[in-house]
């Protein structure tokens, strides 16, 4: 054969199989012959389990919230894997694993440092393959794995982080934040303080320096302004400070009545001992816009009594709420306390997570991100919650709680009383209003 023909011949053999397959039904070619790798996707969900990375601050001076949110943890991943607790009165959730796989997961300490707390992840997410992320009580911590999270393409439930950067100029695709924000807490707080304390009062703060820190002073003195406080001077301090006598001598003689303590952790329980050892206490009243998760029980009722701030929950929540009730009665059955909030951060991200990854049908983050994104509504243990599109916060309701009286007490966890739980809806910023520019998925 020549080598016109044979040219002649393959053209023609071509033109003859295009005709043929042009005349064939399209046919959809399944996901399952080649799946798209995003992050860890599909690679660590290829066997009978899923791996969960947590990040925690188990020393340093966050590591009393950090003990309470890992066991949240544990108690989340057991409820997912094995049945219980608020996981029955979930629909989609059935005890039995995420999409039929088991969660394994480690606990990697973060030191209540940032450096940590992205190595940690880093070694989660290209050693065990990790499906998610989560963890963080420090804001440092929370936006450092976010933007690790977007990095990798892994989803990232953040854990405990008030700065409103979380959500805010620092937002991320792939991390969504369910603790409300420096703004929230200060538009939930402002009123009830306007009725308990007045509205002509002045304020001074002390901040720990970082991103935290300084969203709680900017937030609680604008929306107390607005209630016709004045700020009188902010004294700003680093984390895990042991002396506060400089500080403190610098409020007292400030000319305020009212000590905005910012500090957090083992720091507010520090600061708080201090205040009271100077005197600042005995003639200022005392606000602290986020309250610690122990720092009632480890300063006292007797100082702790009359101080107003909000929580991200309160345990006392279980005597009208019947998802808090069995969030809160199998944490003490297991722990033999009342979970403070991190432990309800926690938990409920877990099964937020799970919730959407099953009406996903996947663990592909992308479709996933769709389901978080969608506006999707759960009864959880402070009602009804959801996260925004345009941001990734949670909307969920605010509660503002007082320091009871050592008489008022029923036991010795009964510490404050929730006087106030403000809608989500009512204290989230506008979209627009938070600097978030939510990158490409």
């Amino acid at each position: 054969m020549s080598k016109s023909q044979t040219g002649k011949f393959n053209r023609r053999t071509l033109l003859k199989a295009g005709a043929a397959i042009g005349a064939m039904p399209l046919v959809n070619i399944s996901r399952s012959f080649a799946q798209e790798t995003i992050g860890n996707y599909p690679a660590g969900t290829s066997g009978p389990s899923v791996f969960v990375g947590l990040t925690i601050p188990l020393t340093g001076p966050y590591s009393g919230e950090g003990d309470d949110m890992q066991k949240g943890y544990k108690l989340g991943i057991e409820h997912l894997n094995n049945g219980g607790g608020l996981v029955s009165k979930i629909k989609t959730l059935t005890g039995k694993g995420v999409l039929g796989k088991k969660i394994e997961y480690k606990i990697a300490d973060t030191q209540t440092q940032p450096d940590p707390a992205v190595q940690a992840a880093t070694n989660f997410i290209t050693n065990n393959k990790a499906i998610m992320i989560s963890g963080s009580v420090s804001s440092a911590e929370a936006i450092a794995l976010e933007k690790v999270a977007q990095r990798f393409k892994v989803l990232n439930m953040v854990g405990c982080s008030g700065a409103n950067e979380t959500t805010g100029k620092d937002c991320q695709r792939y991390a969504f934040r369910s603790q409300p924000s420096a703004f929230m807490a200060a538009k939930a707080l402002a009123p009830v303080l306007a009725k308990e304390l007045g509205t002509k009062r002045k304020a001074v703060y002390l901040v720990p320096d970082y991103a935290y820190g300084h969203s709680v002073h900017q937030s609680t003195s604008e929306f107390t302004k607005a209630i016709g406080w004045t700020e009188v001077g902010a004294q700003i301090c680093p984390v895990g400070t042991a002396d506060y006598s400089s500080y403190l001598l610098n409020i007292a003689n400030s000319g305020a009545d009212v000590f905005v303590n910012v500090a957090f952790g083992a720091d507010s329980v520090a600061s708080t001992k201090q205040a009271k050892q100077f005197g600042v206490l005995d003639k200022m009243k005392m606000v602290v816009p986020n309250l610690s998760a122990f720092q009632g029980k480890e300063v006292g009722a007797e100082i702790m009594q009359g101080v107003y701030g909000t929580q991200d929950f309160w345990w006392t929540l279980a005597e009208t709420n019947e998802a808090a009730k069995l969030f809160v009665d199998s944490f003490e059955a297991t722990n033999k306390y009342k979970p403070r909030w991190p432990a309800h951060i926690a938990y409920t991200q877990m099964l937020c997570w799970a919730d959407a990854v099953e009406r996903a049908k996947s663990f592909n983050p992308h479709e996933v991100i769709k389901a978080l994104e969608a506006g999707h509504k759960l009864e959880m243990p402070l009602g009804e919650v959801y996260y925004r599109e345009c941001d990734h916060q949670q909307v969920r309701a605010v509660p503002v709680v007082v320091g009871k009286k050592p008489s008022e007490m029923r036991n010795p966890e009964d510490l404050y009383r929730i006087v106030g739980l403000t809608p989500g809806v009512d204290v989230v910023p506008a979209c627009d209003a938070g600097g978030c520019k939510m990158p490409s998925i």
